[in-house]
């Protein structure tokens, strides 16, 4: 299992831009390689090129690597049981802020209801997390229904690549090197299909490029009596703010 990604995302660059709302931010390597990060559009509700991501969406949603929240606050407000998982203190807290339940742990720790979600959204380069994309499928098969269904969002090119990256902000402040991938929708596709997944739908829109992908269903099938949800006295987070979190603490009903 990959260490939890604490200390990345959860750095001052990366903070100070998700509570200010603003960048300009990258991902930069050490041979000057610079990716920028689109704060702004993170931070700012939900666009038609999300909204069309939600609309595909099943039962209960897990948004792995949230961010600022703007996808699980949309969803809340449409009363569609989501949960965001980040790293960040100040992603969570922003999400909560808004209205949206998020809890800060690594995808890779235990989190609520396993086994049960409906949908995981991959989204704004959140394939990359852990630098190692057979382990992050390999664990949202772990978190989703039997035949639970996966939203990626791609490279838009032909690409497949593992870096080591820090979060860099103007200033030159950054955080400390972490693993990172990146793929393309064909890379995707080679590293998903020998783990149990099956692409339903692709599409692009907006400069953005998505695929849709569905776990087979090699555990028990679901009963008709059964949803993909998760049950409301476990998966739902506070939506009340708590003051700076710990690194694997929940923000959770009391």
């Amino acid at each position: 299992m990959p260490p939890a990604a604490t200390g990345t995302w959860g750095d001052d660059p990366y903070a100070r831009a998700v509570r200010s709302g603003r960048g300009p931010l990258f991902l930069s390597r050490g041979d000057g390689w610079l990716l920028p990060l689109e704060v702004e559009r993170w931070c700012a509700r939900a666009d038609a090129v999300d909204l069309e991501v939600l609309r595909r969406c099943e039962g209960g949603v897990l948004d792995v690597g949230c961010g600022p929240g703007r996808l699980v606050v949309e969803l809340a407000a449409r009363g569609v049981p989501a949960l965001g998982v980040d790293v960040s203190a100040a992603a969570v807290a922003r999400t909560v802020a808004l209205g949206g339940r998020a809890v800060r742990r690594s995808v890779f720790a235990p989190l609520p209801d396993e086994g049960r979600w409906g949908t995981a959204l991959l989204v704004d380069g959140n394939l990359g997390i852990g630098g190692d994309p057979a382990a992050l499928l390999s664990r949202l098969r772990e978190l989703l229904a039997p035949g639970g269904l996966l939203i990626a969002e791609t490279v838009p090119a032909d690409i497949d690549e593992r870096v080591l990256v820090r979060v860099t902000d103007a200033a030159g402040r950054s955080s400390a090197p972490f693993p990172w991938a990146r793929l393309g929708t064909a890379a995707l596709l080679r590293h998903a299909r020998p783990l149990g997944w099956r692409a339903v739908d692709q599409w692009a829109a907006g400069g953005r490029c998505f695929v849709a992908l569905r776990s087979r269903r090699s555990r028990v099938s679901r009963s008709r009596s059964s949803s993909a949800e998760p049950a409301k006295s476990t998966a739902l987070i506070s939506s009340q703010r708590a003051a700076k979190p710990s690194g694997d603490s929940a923000v959770t009903d009391r």
